[in-house]
């Protein structure tokens, strides 16, 4: 029942080029996508009005102001039937 327990701490080796490389890589990733979601979060808008709603506001009246052309029903059932033969 004398049983010794080895008490010593394991023996971990040093950590390589490339552990240290991928551990200061996952760092700095890390780090990168915390300030991505901050830019997020908090948008500086220096601006009235975004860019983007300007440029969908722009859009919006060059449809408006374009009038669909639509060629005649029977123009187009001739065409569709020359094809199929």
């Amino acid at each position: 029942m004398a049983t010794e327990f080895d008490l010593s701490p394991p023996e971990i080796p040093e950590p390589t080029f490339f552990d240290n490389i991928l551990r200061y890589g996952l760092f700095l990733g890390a780090i990168f996508q915390i300030i991505c979601i901050l830019s997020i979060l908090l948008p500086s808008s220096k601006s009235s009005e975004p860019e983007w709603d300007q440029s969908e506001t722009k859009s919006l009246d060059l449809t408006k102001k374009q009038k669909p052309t639509t060629p005649a029903s029977g123009k187009k059932a001739k065409k569709e039937s020359k094809k199929k033969r």
